[in-house]
């Protein structure tokens, strides 16, 4: 698209390139960016002067609602703005179409979110004249005159510098922004009303991104940090004077007077404060800038501020400091001020763009751990559930409760506030529409608590739960159930009603996602009235089962559940035989050796082997039919402590119950505790063959191919101490009544063991009569090391 311009003999046309169409983020307006190109061409037509420019064209769309026909609107919308090429229609019908179905927080109000640039931070002072470009000059030479000529020079041209279209002839004249930045810098001090209005001249360059090089270049930021931390120790000095006033009741009536000037300069100081903070909210834009206010140790005078009432500035401060918030060191900073505490006191409030944009701070420092244990700390676990009820904050709460329920400390506390009632109002008032996945969320987390449940489920919450997760399939409705079918007591029993639902979903042609949630609530049901044999009848579960359970058939999460559930239902006599028979006992070893790797998997498949050993019917198939305790031995030493406790407490039964698997446990136990003495033994027989004791005449030795562990001279010595049965003698413990040994022996350290096995401790105790070389040679050869 080209725009001819005739100047003289020479020419200028303006190209438009690029031009693309989006929607605003927060208002119902599309957003049109385009590239303009200007050229000046000279007389023969050869360009002499190019410069490119970016803009941007905002198309608010004040009659779009849920009735607008969009289509109709997308034409007129293109016919009225020259801007879109007519082969864009369909593309703004699109976003005409989305903005139109677009989720807003607050859609009843239509209150757009907060710009730094909407704020308007002073009203400036009154004059009864009215300021005119032409006269720029007039009002510079004002600027050298005394301050209440300055003042009234800088008001005028604050006039000028709020209408956008002077801003461009305003920053041609150098000669006025010089001076007015040295009249701030050397005057700031003596007038709060002349700091004020200039800053605010700064500000108004401050909104457009372009002229941030210009105030950068004044060094105004820098300016405006001095005179915040300077004011905020006035505000100190003021509090501490009234106080003492106050306190001394000769003073009263001095006091009072002090109070009245109080508000009149407290009003005046915070008019300053604010239009500061605007200035520097808007160069914040650059990260860089952001950084050099950061340094100059911002964060910790935005938190003072939020001890002030007034609201404007308050928004101004919560603003600043939801924008610092989303990096660490600036949340660090926060923490360590108490910004939390003092943000509970602003929730909630009467203005709702304050109380939304503290909803948002909170909602940033949320992402903290500890500062979520502040938030529960100060309060604002019951205030921020108050809110929801306030339709145009419920999805901040939401976000914020979420959060908070994230942690097992607070999940509890969630029972002693209005949050659970409220939220299953929500729930019901959805019926069959796709629910908010932040509602969902908060309600999945809560449901993991026991009191949470108990309240979730009173009167028909369960039921209604039930009947919407199997109607829509909702994969997330299911978790909350499942979630809730975990506790013991009351709430467990309430699902003896569901478990044919339940169990009818237990098929091929459901989505693996809602199966695996319906499995893991039934596995959840251990309730002794649940005729569980029953269940897998009428249902034909068995065969799925079993089919499951062969690696690769199926994703590992669903597989784990199968196990989990066949965990539960063999806690059952008869259905523990009758999956027994089924031949799962093989398919479960099959998918151990696949899975050894995961600890989840080994653990539960170990569940299922002791629950199976557990019951007379199918002990005989774990222990002589298939190689489970085997598998058994092999993971009792494992390093996951849960594995080695359910194998322990496995073999130990199988142990009571098999007396050949009885001796190879117990033979393993031994060599388990007793692991480095053997080591020891073995390799001392194996290196010193030219000892008489270890090898007969022939050289052969005399534990020659037999296990070590079948030499009961390695474990008992009698020589006069010990009986033939092992048992000490009681002349032993008449010589030796302390239990010491003196220099012709000692005592071995006990050796660990257990309740089904009894060994002595490896150890030798010499005599004086025994030979020296015989001594030496057995004291080396079974002293523990």
């Amino acid at each position: 698209m080209y725009i001819f311009c005739f100047v003289s003999s020479l020419r200028k046309y303006l190209k438009l390139k690029g031009c693309s169409i989006d929607v605003h983020p927060t208002e119902r307006a599309l957003v049109v960016q385009y590239e303009v190109e200007a050229t000046v061409l000279g007389e023969l037509g050869n360009p002499m002067v190019g410069e490119r420019k970016e803009c941007q064209k905002i198309i608010r769309l004040k009659s779009l609602n849920a009735h607008t026909d969009t289509s109709s609107l997308a034409r007129k919308v293109v016919e009225e703005c020259r801007l879109i090429h007519p082969s864009k229609l369909l593309e703004v019908e699109q976003l005409l179409f989305y903005l139109q179905n677009r989720k807003h927080s607050n859609d009843n109000q239509e209150k757009k979110r907060i710009s730094p640039r909407d704020f308007t931070p002073y009203a400036g002072v009154e004059l009864d004249e009215e300021a005119s470009i032409n006269s720029i000059s007039e009002y510079v030479e004002l600027l050298y005159e005394d301050i209440q000529e300055k003042i009234r020079g800088a008001t005028l041209i604050l006039q000028l510098a709020r209408n956008p279209d002077n801003l461009e002839e305003l920053i041609q004249n150098e000669t006025a922004l010089g001076a007015l930045a040295r009249v701030l810098r050397e005057d700031w001090k003596q007038s709060v009303d002349l700091a004020t209005t200039i800053i605010y001249v700064f500000f108004c360059f401050s909104s457009f991104s372009q002229f941030h090089g210009l105030v950068t270049h004044f060094k105004i930021g820098a300016l405006c940090m001095n005179i915040i931390e300077h004011e905020l120790k006035r505000y100190d000095l003021w509090q501490d004077e009234l106080q003492k006033k106050k306190k001394n009741q000769n003073l009263k009536k001095e006091h009072e007077k002090s109070f009245r000037k109080y508000q009149s300069l407290l009003a005046k100081q915070e008019q300053l404060l604010r239009v500061c903070l605007c200035l520097l909210l808007n160069l914040a834009e650059d990260t860089r800038t952001e950084l050099k206010i950061r340094n100059k140790n911002i964060v910790h005078m935005l938190v003072k501020l939020l001890d002030r009432e007034d609201e404007e500035l308050l928004l101004v401060a919560l603003s600043f400091l939801k924008k610092l918030s989303i990096f660490l060191e600036n949340k660090n900073d926060m923490a360590e001020t108490f910004a939390v505490e003092k943000l509970a006191r602003l929730v909630p409030c009467e203005h709702q763009e304050l109380l939304s944009t503290a909803l948002r701070l909170l909602l940033n420092l949320s992402f903290d751990t500890s500062l979520r244990g502040h938030m529960v700390q100060a309060g604002l676990l019951p205030k921020v559930s108050s809110l929801l009820a306030d339709e145009a904050q419920r999805q901040l709460s939401m976000c914020i409760l979420y959060h908070i329920s994230v942690d097992d400390r607070f999940k509890s506390m969630f029972a002693d506030t209005d949050c659970i009632p409220q939220l299953m109002k929500m729930v019901y008032a959805c019926g069959e529409e796709k629910m908010d996945v932040e509602l969902i969320s908060l309600c999945i987390n809560l449901a993991a608590n026991r009191s949470n449940a108990k309240i979730i489920c009173e009167g028909n919450g369960l039921k209604m739960l039930m009947k919407r997760a199997l109607k829509l399939k909702d994969v997330l409705v299911m978790k909350m159930i499942r979630n809730l079918s975990q506790h013991n007591g009351p709430t467990k029993s309430l699902f003896l009603d569901h478990v044919g639902d339940l169990a009818a979903q237990i098929s091929e042609d459901e989505a693996e996602e809602f199966v695996i949630e319906c499995l893991g609530t039934l596995a959840n049901l251990t309730i002794p009235d649940l005729d569980w044999a029953l269940v897998l009848k009428e249902y034909n579960l068995v065969p799925y089962l079993k089919d499951r359970l062969k690696p690769g058939s199926a994703e590992d999460d669903l597989i784990l559940e199968v196990v989990i559930m066949i965990g539960t239902v063999s806690m059952d006599d008869s259905c523990a035989a009758m999956l027994a028979k089924s031949g799962l006992i093989p398919a479960l070893i099959e998918l151990l050796n696949a899975q050894q790797e995961d600890d989840e998997f080994v653990c539960q498949i170990v569940y299922v082997f002791y629950q199976m050993v557990f019951h007379k019917a199918t002990r005989d198939v774990i222990v002589k039919d298939t190689q489970a305790p085997a598998y058994l031995i092999d993971l009792m030493h494992d390093n996951n402590a849960e594995i080695r406790k359910v194998c322990h407490n496995t073999l130990d039964i199988i142990a009571e119950y098999d007396e050949e698997w009885g001796k190879k446990i117990q033979n393993e136990k031994f060599r388990w505790y007793n692991g480095q003495w053997l080591e020891m033994v073995e390799n001392r027989l194996m290196d010193e063959e030219g000892e008489p004791f270890v090898f007969g005449e022939d050289r052969e030795s005399f534990i020659g191919d037999r296990d070590i562990l079948e030499r009961p001279d390695l474990f008992y010595s009698a020589d006069g101490i010990m009986s033939a049965d092992g048992a000490i003698s009681p002349e032993f413990y008449t010589d030796f009544p302390n239990g010491e040994l003196g220099q012709t022996g000692y005592m071995g350290k006990p050796v660990k063991s257990d309740s089904n096995l009894l060994i002595l401790a490896p150890s030798y105790i010499g005599h004086k009569d025994q030979s020296e070389t015989k001594s030496s040679v057995k004291q080396s050869l079974l002293s523990p090391a």
